[in-house]
């Protein structure tokens, strides 16, 4: 009788979401069909959640990496409890509804990240499971596991094709990340047809060469194999485990189970009851499920309930025990900040030479870290170049979970994955870095980020030509528009170290989503503070660095980083001409196009006509500011090697060129 219902708790998985994709015309019937036994598995027996608090902080976490089959996780947080009706399951894929066609973070209880860019999730996982093996080396004392959690993940073909997905899986093996269970959806269809098309490489070895325990599930729908293999999973904690699960895309669908039409269609009015028929469903009305299955699968508020209360208890002991910890864990999973966490910043002296914004921001680095012990993060290879890592902390390995500096190894696309499950996971502030050039990698994590609204914080430098002889390779031309380009994304130049130090004042404790540095390799000035406008104007995204002496400007020269000195040069060139220009550090559009219309006019003033933007990127995007694309100074082809001082004389980005521009301008005013 048991087995029995459980066979209808499964099939009553398949049949809404099979529901709900024939009603919305559109979506992935075939993997939630397929995958619905192991599901129900992991769910209803392994999986310690609490319906009804669905941040409680120990809850084991769940990505549903291919989120195309969203209707899978949408019929489970409904059918267990979450705050789902099936109201929203026949909203599916429509405006405004609780159910999207991906899952997406914030937007349903119970999604745990967006996910649908296929190899993603499996990622995000990889970076939970970094977070809870890292905090609970921090935290837990003996007799007090208050981070003790699971991370499962389910994977398709896709996800385990993407080159994300091989960056992710070598190092969670590398670190030996044993809370990791990733179950597989083999089911051997993808778009085109039968995977064999594209993908006949052996998964078993390949995550065995990684440092996986690797266990095979031969049918899917073998509940009883599933369970024994999920034991083993769990049993074994110096290993991340994938199970390798063979299912039937679209199971129990008639004429559509294993084809590639299962995939992305709704099966048909008619196909959707010869379907219900072969599972023998007995609901004559859509969007029904029978009172004794809802019962069985909402078993899972009062079982998560229990362990939420349990942990409480723990926690309550531990607090007692442990003051101190329990109140910095108290005040990470809250995303507060010691008062103090700035207080060891002090503004950088004037200084000609200067030094390299990357060097600036490596002193602010080790500066706040002491104060912020959740802040942990690295480089893709190129701490010593990017200036990222924590002096006097040790490395995160699997020998050391409470280590700082983050070893990715060339892989900035699985880093960038990696620090978003780290923040999503919560009770860390994640950083990455690499160079500028290499912000390409990691675009698709840096938008999901943006997405999502994650705190996390991008460090690229050698950001320009300024690199010189490396070359056009290494040189960003169009990396700044692309990343300015990404809604929710937070972009800072700074134009010297004491901007610098503001951009990190400025991501530590004001930003709510993610913020991306691009920082200098060669040295610029230390403006004096005392003879110039504060550099904590930075957080309004452009201010008035030097100003006129008449009553209205002449010229507005405006730049950005290591050009800001160049316009700076330039209008105490043009005012030996009596051509007063005012200098605008605009360090951050986002920053600047936030500020009201009285501000925004204050700065660039409408009626002044000339007005230069200097900034060594592409100049796209530029005659928003300057209202005239001839009035941008900028690189729109790539670059070459050389030594940088050379570079910028070749690509006209010079004091000569600004002059000439405004004395071009000048003259038809």
């Amino acid at each position: 009788m048991v087995v029995m219902l459980e066979q209808r708790c499964i099939n009553a998985i398949r049949i809404l979401s099979a529901e709900a994709v024939e009603k919305a015309k559109s979506g992935h019937p075939g993997m939630p069909m397929g995958m619905a036994a192991p599901a129900y598995v992991l769910w209803t027996k392994f999986m310690k959640h609490n319906p009804k608090h669905p941040k409680w902080s120990n809850r084991d976490r769940f990505v549903l990496s291919a989120g195309h089959g969203s209707m899978l996780l949408y019929s489970l947080l409904y059918l267990t409890g979450y705050e789902l009706e099936l109201d929203d399951l026949r909203q599916f894929r429509q405006l405004g509804s609780k159910t999207p066609g991906h899952p997406e973070y914030l937007h349903t209880s119970g999604v745990e990240t967006t996910t649908g860019p296929l190899g993603q999730g499996f990622a995000n996982a990889v970076g939970m499971a970094l977070a809870e093996a890292h905090l609970g080396e921090l935290f837990n004392r003996p007799g007090h596991p208050i981070v003790d959690h699971y991370t499962y993940v389910i994977a398709s073909d896709g996800d385990l094709m993407e080159g994300i997905s091989h960056e992710a899986a070598s190092l969670a093996g590398h670190w030996k990340l044993g809370k990791l269970i990733c179950l597989y959806d083999d089911n051997r269809i993808s778009i085109e047809g039968s995977t064999a098309l594209a993908f006949t490489e052996d998964t078993s070895k390949r995550f065995e060469g990684y440092g996986w325990q690797v266990l095979n599930v031969e049918d899917g729908n073998d509940i009883g194999m599933v369970e024994e293999a999920l034991e083993i999973a769990r049993n074994n904690t110096d290993q991340p485990t994938i199970i390798i699960t063979r299912t039937q895309i679209g199971y129990g669908s008639p004429n559509k189970q294993n084809s590639a039409s299962a995939h992305g269609e709704p099966l048909g009015e008619k196909e959707l009851q010869k379907t219900k028929e072969y599972l023998q469903w007995e609901q004559d009305d859509s969007f029904s499920v029978p009172e004794d299955i809802l019962n069985h699968f909402r078993a899972c508020i009062a079982n998560g309930q229990k362990h939420e209360q349990f942990w409480q208890q723990q926690f309550t002991r531990y607090a007692q025990e442990y003051p101190e910890l329990s109140e910095q864990w108290l005040r990470l999973q809250q995303g507060k900040l010691l008062e103090q966490w700035g207080c060891e910043l002090s503004y950088f002296q004037g200084n000609e030479k200067g030094m390299a914004t990357r060097n600036a921001s490596g002193q602010v680095l080790n500066k706040i870290a002491k104060y912020i012990p959740n802040l942990i993060g690295g480089s893709a290879d190129l701490a010593p170049s990017t200036k990222t890592e924590i002096e006097g902390a040790a490395d995160f390995s699997s020998n050391l979970y409470s280590g700082r500096n983050l070893r990715f190894g060339v892989r900035e696309h699985g880093m960038g994955a990696i620090l978003n499950g780290m923040a999503l996971h919560g009770g860390t502030l994640p950083y990455g870095a690499t160079f500028l050039v290499f912000s390409d990698y990691m675009k698709p994590s840096i938008r999901l980020a943006a997405l999502m609204g994650l705190k996390v914080i991008y460090v690229f430098t050698h950001d320009s030509i300024g690199l010189g002889e490396d070359g056009p390779t290494h040189q960003p031309i169009e990396h700044l528009l692309s990343l300015r380009a990404i809604p929710g994304l937070t972009v800072i130049r700074p134009a010297d170290a004491n901007e610098t130090l503001e951009a990190w004042r400025y991501a530590i404790g004001e930003a709510q989503g993610p913020v991306a540095f691009s920082l200098t390799r060669q040295n610029v000035p230390i403006l004096d503070q005392s003879e110039s406008t504060s550099a904590s104007h930075l957080k309004l995204g452009a201010y008035i660095l030097r100003k006129e002496k008449k009553d209205k400007p002449d010229a507005i020269l405006i730049g950005t980083g290591s050009e800001v000195h160049i316009a700076l040069e330039a209008a105490s060139r043009l005012a030996s001409m009596n051509i007063d220009a005012r200098v605008v550090s605009m360090p951050s559009w986002e920053l600047f196009d936030q500020q009201g219309p009285e501000y925004q006019e204050l700065v660039l003033p409408a009626d002044v006509a000339i007005k230069v933007s200097i900034e060594a990127g592409t100049t796209i995007g530029w005659e928003r500011y300057t209202n005239s694309q001839d009035t941008t100074i900028g690189i729109n082809r790539f670059g070459t090697s050389a030594p940088y001082q050379e570079l910028y004389k070749e690509f006209g980005i010079t004091v000569e060129a600004i002059i000439e521009k405004v004395k071009q301008k000048w003259i038809n005013v």
